[in-house]
Protein backbone atom coordinates (compact mmCIF):
# COMPACT_ATOMS: atom_id res chain seq x y z
CA UNK A 1 0.00 0.00 0.00
CA UNK A 2 1.36 3.53 -1.12
CA UNK A 3 1.77 5.86 1.78
CA UNK A 4 -0.34 8.74 0.87
CA UNK A 5 2.45 11.39 2.39
CA UNK A 6 5.75 10.24 0.62
CA UNK A 7 6.20 10.08 -2.83
CA UNK A 8 7.92 6.72 -4.37
CA UNK A 9 11.41 6.50 -3.05
CA UNK A 10 10.96 9.06 -0.85
CA UNK A 11 10.87 8.39 2.95
CA UNK A 12 10.18 10.97 6.12
CA UNK A 13 12.71 11.31 8.40
CA UNK A 14 11.87 10.26 11.69
CA UNK A 15 9.28 11.59 14.45
CA UNK A 16 11.30 15.34 15.23
CA UNK A 17 10.96 15.15 19.26
CA UNK A 18 12.03 12.52 21.97
CA UNK A 19 9.03 10.29 23.03
CA UNK A 20 9.19 9.08 26.85
CA UNK A 21 7.92 5.81 27.48
CA UNK A 22 4.88 6.05 29.87
CA UNK A 23 4.59 9.45 29.72
CA UNK A 24 2.36 11.86 26.88
CA UNK A 25 3.57 15.56 26.21
CA UNK A 26 1.00 18.20 25.48
CA UNK A 27 2.78 19.51 22.19
CA UNK A 28 2.35 22.77 20.55
CA UNK A 29 2.40 20.65 17.13
CA UNK A 30 0.53 17.61 14.99
CA UNK A 31 2.35 15.93 12.50
CA UNK A 32 0.16 16.67 9.60
CA UNK A 33 3.25 15.96 7.40
CA UNK A 34 1.43 16.35 3.32
CA UNK A 35 3.31 15.27 0.92
CA UNK A 36 7.13 14.05 1.02
CA UNK A 37 8.40 14.24 -2.33
CA UNK A 38 11.55 12.78 -3.91
CA UNK A 39 13.17 16.24 -4.26
CA UNK A 40 12.87 16.69 -0.58
CA UNK A 41 14.37 13.75 0.22
CA UNK A 42 17.05 14.69 -1.53
CA UNK A 43 17.45 17.79 0.16
CA UNK A 44 17.52 15.87 3.38
CA UNK A 45 20.59 13.35 1.79
CA UNK A 46 22.55 15.87 -0.19
CA UNK A 47 21.98 19.40 1.73
CA UNK A 48 21.46 17.93 5.43
CA UNK A 49 25.02 17.63 6.19
CA UNK A 50 25.66 21.35 5.13
CA UNK A 51 23.28 22.67 7.07
CA UNK A 52 21.45 20.46 9.00
CA UNK A 53 21.87 20.32 12.93
CA UNK A 54 21.22 17.14 14.82
CA UNK A 55 19.42 16.77 17.64
CA UNK A 56 22.04 15.73 20.90
CA UNK A 57 20.01 16.84 23.88
CA UNK A 58 23.61 17.97 24.74
CA UNK A 59 24.45 22.14 24.98
CA UNK A 60 26.08 23.66 21.79
CA UNK A 61 28.78 25.73 20.93
CA UNK A 62 26.84 27.58 17.92
CA UNK A 63 30.15 30.08 17.48
CA UNK A 64 32.09 26.51 16.82
CA UNK A 65 29.21 25.10 14.49
CA UNK A 66 29.29 28.28 12.19
CA UNK A 67 32.99 28.35 12.30
CA UNK A 68 32.76 32.73 13.53
CA UNK A 69 31.47 34.50 16.75
CA UNK A 70 28.54 36.51 15.19
CA UNK A 71 24.37 37.36 16.44
CA UNK A 72 22.69 34.42 16.71
CA UNK A 73 18.76 34.62 15.86
CA UNK A 74 16.35 31.97 15.83
CA UNK A 75 13.22 30.76 14.20
CA UNK A 76 10.84 29.05 15.76
CA UNK A 77 8.61 27.00 13.58
CA UNK A 78 9.69 28.89 9.68
CA UNK A 79 7.18 26.64 7.92
CA UNK A 80 8.35 26.68 4.31
CA UNK A 81 11.20 28.76 5.26
CA UNK A 82 10.40 32.02 3.38
CA UNK A 83 11.07 34.32 5.94
CA UNK A 84 14.02 32.93 7.48
CA UNK A 85 15.74 32.71 3.64
CA UNK A 86 14.49 36.40 3.26
CA UNK A 87 16.40 37.15 6.54
CA UNK A 88 19.61 35.49 5.98
CA UNK A 89 19.77 37.16 2.44
CA UNK A 90 19.38 41.04 3.59
CA UNK A 91 21.36 39.91 6.85
CA UNK A 92 24.84 38.26 6.32
CA UNK A 93 26.51 39.32 9.19
CA UNK A 94 24.27 37.00 11.94
CA UNK A 95 23.74 33.81 11.65
CA UNK A 96 20.09 32.14 11.88
CA UNK A 97 19.45 28.72 13.25
CA UNK A 98 15.86 27.71 12.26
CA UNK A 99 13.48 25.15 13.69
CA UNK A 100 10.64 22.82 12.50
CA UNK A 101 9.01 19.90 12.83
CA UNK A 102 7.08 19.02 9.74
CA UNK A 103 9.66 17.47 6.97
CA UNK A 104 8.33 18.82 3.72
CA UNK A 105 8.91 22.47 4.89
CA UNK A 106 12.29 21.76 6.66
CA UNK A 107 13.11 19.89 3.28
CA UNK A 108 12.50 23.19 1.39
CA UNK A 109 13.97 25.32 2.87
CA UNK A 110 16.95 22.67 2.59
CA UNK A 111 16.98 23.36 -1.48
CA UNK A 112 16.71 27.17 -0.73
CA UNK A 113 20.06 27.01 1.30
CA UNK A 114 22.09 25.23 -1.26
CA UNK A 115 20.83 27.40 -4.05
CA UNK A 116 21.45 30.44 -1.70
CA UNK A 117 24.86 29.10 -0.48
CA UNK A 118 23.52 30.30 2.42
CA UNK A 119 25.99 28.76 5.00
CA UNK A 120 25.20 31.39 8.00
CA UNK A 121 22.07 29.07 8.37
CA UNK A 122 21.58 26.31 10.30
CA UNK A 123 18.71 23.88 10.54
CA UNK A 124 16.90 21.57 12.82
CA UNK A 125 13.83 19.35 12.18
CA UNK A 126 12.88 18.80 15.81
CA UNK A 127 10.70 19.70 18.75
CA UNK A 128 11.83 24.10 19.80
CA UNK A 129 11.39 23.30 23.64
CA UNK A 130 13.35 20.18 23.45
CA UNK A 131 16.31 22.38 21.52
CA UNK A 132 15.77 25.30 24.03
CA UNK A 133 15.69 23.43 26.88
CA UNK A 134 18.87 21.08 26.48
CA UNK A 135 21.08 22.51 23.32
CA UNK A 136 20.88 26.58 23.92
CA UNK A 137 23.00 27.84 26.46
CA UNK A 138 21.38 30.35 28.43
CA UNK A 139 22.09 34.04 27.25
CA UNK A 140 23.53 32.21 24.14
CA UNK A 141 20.41 34.01 21.71
CA UNK A 142 20.08 37.75 20.19
CA UNK A 143 17.19 37.27 18.73
CA UNK A 144 14.11 35.24 18.76
CA UNK A 145 11.34 35.10 15.98
CA UNK A 146 7.61 32.70 16.42
CA UNK A 147 5.79 34.01 13.47
CA UNK A 148 2.16 32.50 13.01
CA UNK A 149 2.37 29.59 15.02
CA UNK A 150 -0.89 27.74 15.87
CA UNK A 151 -2.86 29.41 17.32
CA UNK A 152 -5.60 26.18 18.45
CA UNK A 153 -8.58 28.26 18.07
CA UNK A 154 -10.99 25.73 20.33
CA UNK A 155 -11.20 26.71 23.67
CA UNK A 156 -9.95 23.07 25.03
CA UNK A 157 -6.80 22.85 22.91
CA UNK A 158 -5.97 26.81 24.14
CA UNK A 159 -3.26 24.00 26.23
CA UNK A 160 -1.37 23.41 22.89
CA UNK A 161 -0.60 26.95 22.24
CA UNK A 162 3.05 27.24 22.38
CA UNK A 163 3.29 30.52 24.37
CA UNK A 164 2.65 29.45 27.78
CA UNK A 165 4.32 30.82 30.54
CA UNK A 166 6.99 28.10 31.44
CA UNK A 167 7.53 28.57 27.43
CA UNK A 168 7.98 32.44 27.69
CA UNK A 169 10.28 32.08 30.86
CA UNK A 170 12.40 29.95 28.71
CA UNK A 171 12.82 32.36 25.77
CA UNK A 172 13.87 34.65 28.82
CA UNK A 173 16.68 32.64 29.78
CA UNK A 174 18.19 31.93 26.35
CA UNK A 175 17.76 35.20 25.22
CA UNK A 176 21.26 37.61 26.05
CA UNK A 177 19.64 40.88 28.40
CA UNK A 178 19.20 43.78 25.74
CA UNK A 179 17.92 40.50 22.96
CA UNK A 180 15.06 40.77 21.15
CA UNK A 181 11.94 38.59 21.08
CA UNK A 182 9.46 39.17 17.76
CA UNK A 183 5.98 37.29 17.41
CA UNK A 184 3.48 37.76 15.09
CA UNK A 185 0.07 36.30 14.63
CA UNK A 186 -2.99 36.85 12.55
CA UNK A 187 -6.02 35.66 15.28
CA UNK A 188 -6.49 38.21 17.81
CA UNK A 189 -7.17 36.07 20.50
CA UNK A 190 -3.87 34.22 20.11
CA UNK A 191 -2.52 38.30 20.26
CA UNK A 192 -4.32 38.79 23.43
CA UNK A 193 -3.02 35.42 24.98
CA UNK A 194 0.56 36.50 24.42
CA UNK A 195 -0.22 39.78 25.86
CA UNK A 196 -1.40 38.04 28.98
CA UNK A 197 1.63 35.39 29.16
CA UNK A 198 4.61 37.69 28.20
CA UNK A 199 3.28 41.08 29.94
CA UNK A 200 3.73 38.72 33.27
CA UNK A 201 6.87 37.36 32.64
CA UNK A 202 9.81 38.85 34.20
CA UNK A 203 12.52 40.02 32.04
CA UNK A 204 10.45 40.85 29.04
CA UNK A 205 9.73 44.50 27.96
CA UNK A 206 7.06 45.28 25.08
CA UNK A 207 8.94 47.86 23.21
CA UNK A 208 5.21 49.24 22.18
CA UNK A 209 4.33 49.61 25.80
CA UNK A 210 1.70 47.50 27.67
CA UNK A 211 -0.45 45.31 25.53
CA UNK A 212 0.94 46.95 22.59
CA UNK A 213 2.03 46.37 19.37
CA UNK A 214 4.30 47.53 16.34
CA UNK A 215 3.74 47.69 12.74
CA UNK A 216 5.61 44.98 10.32
CA UNK A 217 9.24 45.61 10.79
CA UNK A 218 11.24 45.49 7.76
CA UNK A 219 12.72 42.44 8.18
CA UNK A 220 9.82 39.99 8.30
CA UNK A 221 8.57 39.77 4.79
CA UNK A 222 4.69 39.79 4.27
CA UNK A 223 3.73 36.38 3.12
CA UNK A 224 0.61 35.46 0.37
CA UNK A 225 -1.58 34.61 3.07
CA UNK A 226 -0.87 37.85 4.88
CA UNK A 227 -1.46 39.94 1.87
CA UNK A 228 -4.96 37.96 1.57
CA UNK A 229 -5.69 38.33 5.11
CA UNK A 230 -5.48 41.79 4.82
CA UNK A 231 -7.47 42.15 1.91
CA UNK A 232 -10.26 40.51 3.35
CA UNK A 233 -9.99 42.87 6.32
CA UNK A 234 -8.21 40.40 8.44
CA UNK A 235 -5.45 41.59 10.91
CA UNK A 236 -1.87 40.69 11.88
CA UNK A 237 0.06 41.61 15.19
CA UNK A 238 3.47 42.06 15.70
CA UNK A 239 4.87 41.96 18.94
CA UNK A 240 8.10 43.23 20.29
CA UNK A 241 9.81 42.57 23.67
CA UNK A 242 13.52 43.05 24.61
CA UNK A 243 15.07 41.21 27.27
CA UNK A 244 15.99 43.29 30.39
CA UNK A 245 16.73 43.04 33.68
CA UNK A 246 16.10 47.04 34.16
CA UNK A 247 12.86 48.71 33.96
CA UNK A 248 10.46 48.69 31.11
CA UNK A 249 12.07 51.29 28.62
CA UNK A 250 9.50 54.05 26.59
CA UNK A 251 7.41 52.83 24.04
CA UNK A 252 8.63 53.29 20.68
CA UNK A 253 6.55 55.90 18.12
CA UNK A 254 4.37 54.45 15.90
Amino acid sequence: MTDPFTSEGAKAPPKPYTASEGRREIRSFVLRQGRFTPAQQRAFDEAWPRFGIDYTGQVRDYDALFGRAAPKVMEIGFGNGEALRFAAQQDPSRDYIGLEVHAPGVGRLLNALAADGSDHVKVYHHDAVEVLRNEVADGALDEIRIYFPDPWHKKRHNKRRLVQPEFAALLVRKLRIGGRLHLATDWEPYAEHMWDVLEATPGLANRAGPRGHVPRPEWRPQTHFERRGLTLGHGVWDLLYDRTDAPSPEPVAG
